[in-house]
């Protein structure tokens, strides 16, 4: 399943998901979960029925992607490092780096974004985005102010649109029990009231369907129930097959999401980074890794557009930058010495800050990326502060 993101809601206007990293104490049952509502920005849509899905469907795609995840938006001017594309390879591939060939390539391409799309793996539910990007080398060449600032034409990263109610959304990190074919999803009381239908308390044994869509559209069917002494929210049948069908195991977190028309979604978040997000047929499709950047150097020869294949779970880092992130980045003087505080995900999931200090400046691969800017600065982190609220 894939979705326009650009006519839906434009990057930064989200606030308040769980990616997973779930309070642990989980009250009496001993399990993970966390229950919230987020908030973003729409855009105008042909129809209200669809606008209100896409924008159920960019939640769910931003809670499965993780905390620091970020997307370029339609039209803006962005920085693109083939030296991070590489890299991103290289992590499902056998071939490192250095043996990719960079087609004679500047380690700083600037593009205007054309399209962008966010997109699922039918083989193994991680998401991924496809983004669109037109050359436009005469930004490498305009003039940079003290803040950062070119001398005519792009304006600082901001949202917009008007704030709407959002889906409530609630994960749980599952437990052995979760995920026994014998048992049940045991439900936190309170998430089961947020996200789910209100339940006849006056029957002798409440329960009712419930219809869930992934992120490709399937719908998954549940019981649910409220039984037990003492008395719990559990979902039956249906849930074995669930697990069994996405191949879940203890540790993995599972996302349930309420749209304001009621429809319900799901979504799944693996434990540790996976080692491939993209499809197969998109690996196969670039030649065993060794042409990636092929296409990219005959776009920029002719003039055109190029595609790039983007997965925020199992790439080391972004490699498509906002022109004003990165022109500020330049702009500002850096020396050895110079204390830092930074954001970083870790292999459970959980968003953490760190500080530090700079211990060197340098490029990371002079022969073949001379002069780039692509993790030019060596560091030494001293504090992992607790998790960020």
């Amino acid at each position: 399943m894939e979705i326009d993101l650009n006519q839906v809601v434009k990057e930064g206007e989200r606030v308040g998901y769980c990616y997973g990293d779930c309070d642990k104490s989980g009250g009496g049952s001993g399990s993970g979960w966390c229950s919230l509502s987020s908030s973003s920005s729409c855009c105008s849509s042909t129809s209200a029925d669809s606008s209100m899905s896409s924008s159920i469907y960019f939640e769910l795609w931003h809670a499965c992607a993780g905390p620091l995840t970020s997307l370029p938006k339609k039209g803006s001017v962005v920085v693109y490092f083939p030296q991070g594309h590489l890299e991103q390879a290289a992590s499902t591939s056998s071939f490192p780096c250095f043996e990719m060939p960079t087609f004679g390539l500047q380690p700083h391409i600037f593009c205007r974004v054309v399209n962008v799309q966010l997109l699922a793996n039918k083989e193994n539910d991680e998401v991924y985005t496809q983004v669109t990007l037109f050359p436009q080398p005469e930004w490498g060449k305009k003039k940079l102010d003290d803040n950062g600032h070119a001398d005519a034409g792009v304006e600082d990263e901001g949202t917009e649109g008007s704030a709407s109610k959002t889906p409530q959304m609630f994960c749980k990190t599952l437990t052995a029990s979760d995920t026994s074919t014998h048992g049940g999803f045991s439900v936190p009381r309170r998430a089961a009231e947020d996200c789910f239908p209100p339940l006849d308390y006056k029957q002798q044994r409440p329960s009712q369907e419930l219809i869930a869509k992934d992120l490709h559209g399937m719908e998954w069917r549940f019981r649910h129930i409220y039984r037990g002494q003492p008395r719990r929210h559990l979902l039956t049948t249906g849930w074995s097959i669930f697990v069994s069908q996405k191949n879940l195991t203890s540790g993995d977190a599972v996302l349930f999401l309420r749209g304001e028309d009621g429809e319900l979604r799901l979504g799944i978040r693996r434990t540790g980074r996976p080692r491939n997000s993209l499809p197969n047929s998109i690996l196969s499709s670039q030649n065993v890794h060794l042409n990636i950047l092929s296409p990219v150097a005959n776009a920029i020869s002719t003039k055109s557009m190029f595609h790039i294949f983007y997965s925020p779970r199992a790439s080391p880092a972004e490699f498509v930058i906002p022109y004003q992130k990165f022109a500020k980045s330049i702009t500002h003087s850096l020396s050895i010495g110079i204390r830092f505080k930074m954001r970083f995900e870790k292999e459970d999931t959980a968003e953490r800050r760190c500080s530090g200090v700079v211990t060197g400046i340098g490029d990371v691969d002079p022969f073949r990326w001379p002069d780039s800017k692509w993790r030019c600065l060596k560091v030494s982190c001293f504090t992992d502060v607790a998790n960020l609220e």
